[in-house]
């Protein structure tokens, strides 16, 4: 899944999409395990897919860290 399209959804919509994408890892990790797979492949990219929707996610958590309007912005910088 592409970065583009995953912006477009919300944040508790990009919860649902890890939560889905962390399923279909373990069930494929599992698959994998015990016969071999059709398309191996599809582990790397669900573990990107994954990565990607992370970070949306943290980027959602900054955002509203920042309209919040916490104080200093260099507290949690190093």
């Amino acid at each position: 899944m592409k970065a583009s399209q995953l912006r477009e959804l919300t944040e508790e919509e990009l919860r649902q999409k890890l939560s889905d994408l962390s399923e279909d890892l373990f069930k494929l990790r599992i698959r994998h395990s015990v016969a071999k797979l059709e398309n191996p492949m599809r582990i790397r990219e669900v573990r990107k897919d994954i990565a990607r929707v992370k970070t949306l996610i943290r980027e959602y958590q900054l955002k509203k860290r920042e309209q919040g309007g916490q104080g200093s912005s260099s507290e949690g910088k190093r």
